[in-house]
């Protein structure tokens, strides 16, 4: 069967691209101010929206990476890349929102800045991923 000759290449791509999506996700949650995962767990739908947004950040350019890249190293270097796009853009965020949005999010679980921060990061996502491409 011809089809799946190929499926040791996906599934290794595809673990590949979990794990630099996991390792992306980890390191994001260690830098941002607060504990997305204790305040989803609490029913802070403004933390998942802010957390799912920046997923969908780190995925987008992850999968361009894994994409267009010549190898699992030259993909793992480009998503560094894409991390590092992404956490600029979150500390470009908290000084457009300001000291308070970390309030808004944690205590008052305010859904306008949790959807422009998720929005923002998507963005870039799409923006790097495309970069990716060139």
């Amino acid at each position: 069967m011809t089809s799946l000759a190929t499926l040791p290449g996906f599934l290794t791509h595809f673990a590949a691209g979990l794990a630099l999506l996991a390792i992306a996700v980890v390191v994001y949650m260690r830098i941002t101010p607060h504990s997305e995962l204790a305040l989803i767990r609490a029913g802070n739908a403004a933390a998942a929206t802010a957390l799912g947004g920046a997923m969908l950040g780190f995925a987008i350019p992850i999968a361009a990476s894994v994409a267009h890249s010549a190898n699992l190293l030259d993909a793992a270097v480009w998503s560094l890349v894409a991390l590092i796009a992404q956490l600029a853009a979150f500390f470009a965020a908290t000084m457009l929102f300001g000291k308070g949005w970390r309030v808004a999010i944690e205590d008052r679980q305010e859904m306008a800045p949790a959807v422009l921060k998720a929005a923002l990061s998507v963005s870039v996502g799409l923006i790097n991923a495309a970069c990716l491409a060139t």
